[in-house]
């Protein structure tokens, strides 16, 4: 369906009348939008043309790949510019198991973004409650204190 809407598209963008048609098959894919629904629909163009993994397994695969280049990146000499590339590839990726899914991704992200400013607020109120500063903590305590949060939150 979703392959049938992008050819259906692309013919009306070479139509229109007095207008020029798009030049390539990505170029009607506004640079405004936010990066990760951009790349989300950047994957569903080229999917439309057979460009794609066959099953959301491969897109997993793709991501441990990429993952694994960053490791090396992050486990070797600090290479800034290396890193953002790395990164941007292991996002776009991700962005492509979201349209495998059929999860849209910024809807996902904005979800957990609420999820964990949600289970945050709780850790704070517990750990200011117990008269103790985040700051003073070390991390397996607050990590205590997060999976509490994480638990409390899933009870109600």
């Amino acid at each position: 369906m979703r392959t049938r809407w992008e050819e259906i598209k692309a013919v009306e963008r070479t139509s229109r009348g007095g207008e020029p048609a798009a030049k390539t098959l990505l170029s009607g894919i506004a640079a405004a939008l936010p990066a990760l629904l951009r790349a989300y629909h950047i994957g569903t163009r080229a999917a439309s043309v057979g460009f794609d993994w066959g099953r959301a397994e491969d897109v997993v695969a793709k991501i441990q790949e990429e993952v694994d280049e960053l490791r090396e990146v992050v486990d070797g000499p600090a290479d800034p510019a290396r890193a953002e590339e790395e990164m941007g590839d292991l996002l776009f990726a991700i962005a492509n198991l979201s349209r495998k899914l059929g999860i849209e991704p910024e809807t996902a992200l904005r979800k957990a973004n609420d999820k964990f400013t949600r289970r945050f607020g709780i850790l704070e109120r517990t750990v200011a409650e117990s008269g103790r500063a985040m700051r003073d903590m070390s991390l397996e305590a607050l990590e205590e204190e997060w999976q509490r949060a994480k638990s409390a939150e899933q009870s109600d």
